[in-house]
């Protein structure tokens, strides 16, 4: 897929993450609409990059197909946004799993099935979710997060082989700990040693790699955390019994409390 001239629809634009995507695209060529809460982010770096500002809370049902609407001819969809999901289930209310699912978990469908059904007609098209390496292995104190980034990488992937006859590719993204921006950056966790992290410009170069290239997958993480990754998904056991005694308790629940409130 050529970003050159392609229209890119960018949801969760006005995270640090979201802006180094945005960023990367446009300097790809691509024409870019960009969407997220804050109209006070959104607005000036839409400006900045030459693109469209779609004010959106994809937490709102309804938001998902307005936001297809009013974007109108998609190319390429990046689907970015996410809130944060740490801590124990028994912490969270009704109210907040159907937004942690609704905003993670199905929007990003909802917006698939609506743009695919574009690109399938052009014979033409690219999907990208932003995931995390948390839809790879579980962890203690991410149940419902994990839950919806395992469920994001299961459709990616099914959906991936349905679209392939019709000229459109489907990729996931799955960031480690990402420093400067994002969920674990403003969560102000301490990590172990020996444990890196990447940058929000990795991701972004990742996300564009995946889209030229239809790659199926990337994992945007140090050596070890990809490992870690791989472990977790063929011996879960294992790997709980290995993050224990890394201390990845200490993490999940630093960075539980460091999201409390932004979910």
């Amino acid at each position: 897929m050529d970003l050159r001239g392609a229209n890119v629809l960018l949801t969760g634009a006005t995270g640090g993450i979201g802006q180094a995507l945005a960023r990367a695209l446009a300097g790809r060529g691509a024409r870019l609409v960009l969407t997220g809460r804050r109209a006070d982010v959104l607005e000036p770096l839409a400006e900045r990059l030459g693109g469209r500002a779609i004010v959106a809370d994809l937490a709102d049902r309804a938001a998902a197909e307005s936001l297809l609407d009013e974007a109108g001819r998609v190319d390429v969809l990046v689907a970015n946004a996410a809130l944060p999901a740490s801590g124990l289930l028994s912490g969270y209310s009704i109210g907040e799993i159907d937004r942690a699912l609704d905003v993670n978990l199905r929007a990003p469908i909802v917006m698939a099935k609506l743009a695919a059904a574009q690109m399938a007609d052009r014979g033409r098209g690219h999907l990208v979710f932003v995931s995390s390496l948390a839809g790879k292995t579980a962890s203690g104190h991410a149940s419902l997060y994990n839950a919806t980034k395992f469920g994001m990488r299961g459709f990616a992937l099914a959906l991936r082989e349905d679209l392939r006859p019709h000229g459109v590719g489907v990729s996931t993204v799955f960031p480690g700990f990402i420093r400067d921006a994002g969920m674990f950056a403003e969560a102000g966790v301490t990590l172990p040693k020996g444990i890196g992290t990447r940058s929000p410009r990795d991701v972004a170069r990742a996300t564009v790699r995946a889209v030229e290239r239809d790659i199926a997958e990337i994992d945007v993480a140090p050596l070890g955390l990809r490992i870690g990754a791989r472990i977790g998904g063929v011996a879960p056991v294992l790997s709980a019994a290995v993050q224990r005694r890394a201390g990845g308790h200490r993490i999940s629940r630093g960075l539980a409390d460091g999201q409390r409130g932004k979910r």
